[in-house]
């Protein structure tokens, strides 16, 4: 502004005042409507700031516009980072296998991640902004929030699962809850209880007879032969169902190992099948009427496994068959894979149970099982080898009328 005016005095001096002031009020004005247009597009830009979009300038705008295109791109920047930083925590909180729920100071939800949302019965694209008391409709977990004693867990059964929950207080108007499932736990720790007291209890029985004999013997050293040779034998039976009670609970454990992983081999069928059969006669002893039919591939799996399942199929129906029955084994091809059936005249089972068989030490008839040396996980552990190879185990059976014991397997084990 002085140069104008410097000039303008220049002009006026040489031309006259008429000349030098219009020359310096139309150079004042082209500034000032420089400086306006300037103001404009500074304007424009602030409502739509991106770098890209910057203007240039001229003058002492030029060093404006540039300042504020490195702070704006620096703006970016931090804001590239925390999106990245943002998304890595939403990608981490979702792979996490607890719940995790954020809410303010007043418990209304700001954010959750997918495992709470089932575990809690939320929806965040819905639920967000509302108070979480009014969406976990339950008297204990309210009655922790109201207490505020969020040093101690609190366990709670939602939607038919046990959740463990615990409030963590952070910053000052926040809160996080993290849920744990607890379900599956539990039922593996009653399972343990079960398995202990279970297996404690068949051990107890044998191991009562033969140490009631032993007594005996100890008080009684002078026993005629017979009665000697009786004890004797039973002691041995006794022993015998221990050892074989020991074995299966060692298989089943095995089993259910995961650093015993199957590797797979071509599984002869007929010859697997036939070796099963005579061992079903052999149990037998010429009771029974046992029939054979193959009329199935071979399949990839492990022969030792297979032969244990498909033994403890057959050994129960000739098990609970009386004499004179039928026991009819077959392998067959079907729609939807291969399967092994067994099917008996046996005494059938009563619906109410064909659900639990595969349970470990579920019995039907406790007494006439241990009269045919059952250990009561043969079924167990037939489930067990068919989930390493992909199959299932169906029962049907009806009282009076015998069952049929079907072993079914995907197409993908058939040895091309």
């Amino acid at each position: 502004m002085i140069l104008v005016w410097i000039g303008a005095g220049v002009i006026w001096y040489y031309f006259g005042p008429v000349i030098g002031l219009t020359l310096g009020l139309l150079t004042m004005t082209a500034l000032v409507a420089i400086q306006l247009r300037y103001l404009y597009l500074l304007n424009v830009w602030l409502d739509f700031p991106e770098s890209a979009k910057l203007p240039d300038g001229w003058g002492a705008w030029n060093a404006i516009f540039a300042r504020l295109y490195r702070l704006h791109r620096d703006e970016e920047k931090s804001r590239a980072e925390l999106s990245e930083w943002l998304t890595r925590f939403r990608q981490t909180m979702n792979m996490l296998p607890d719940g995790v729920v954020i809410m303010d100071d007043v418990l209304f939800l700001e954010w959750c991640n997918p495992v709470a949302e089932r575990h809690l019965g939320l929806t965040l694209s819905k639920d967000k902004g509302m108070r979480v008391t009014n969406l976990i409709r339950n008297p204990e977990f309210i009655n922790y929030l109201i207490l505020g004693r969020y040093d101690q867990p609190l366990t709670v059964t939602l939607r038919d699962r046990r959740i463990i929950l615990q409030i963590i207080p952070f910053e000052n108007r926040r809160q996080i809850m993290v849920t744990h499932d607890a379900t599956e736990s539990d039922r593996i720790e009653t399972m343990r209880r079960d398995f202990v007291a279970n297996a404690s209890h068949e051990l107890r029985t044998p191991l009562t007879v033969i140490n009631g004999f032993l007594e005996i013997a100890a008080m009684q050293p002078k026993l005629d032969a017979a009665t000697r040779a009786e004890h004797l034998r039973l002691m041995r039976e006794q022993g015998e169902r221990m050892q074989a009670l020991i074995e299966d609970m060692l298989v089943l454990t095995k089993l259910e190992s995961v650093d015993f992983s199957l590797h797979p081999e071509r599984v002869n069928m007929t010859a697997l099948l036939e070796q099963v059969e005579q061992e079903a006669r052999a149990l037998s002893s010429g009771r029974h009427n046992v029939s054979l039919t193959v009329n199935g591939p071979d399949i990839n799996g492990s022969s030792d496994e297979l032969h244990t399942a498909f033994s403890n199929l057959v050994s129960n129906a000739v098990r609970y068959t009386p004499e004179g029955g039928e026991i009819r084994i077959s392998w067959q091809f079907a729609e939807d894979g291969p399967q092994f059936v067994v099917q008996d005249t046996g005494i059938g089972i009563a619906q109410e149970h064909i659900s639990r068989l595969t349970e470990r030490f579920y019995r039907v008839n406790k007494g006439r099982s241990r009269e045919t040396r059952g250990t009561g996980l043969g079924l167990s552990i037939v489930r067990h080898v068919l989930l390493r190879h992909q199959g299932s185990l169906t029962i049907e059976s009806e009282e009076g009328k015998g069952s049929t014991f079907s072993a079914h397997f995907p197409v993908s084990v058939v040895v091309r």
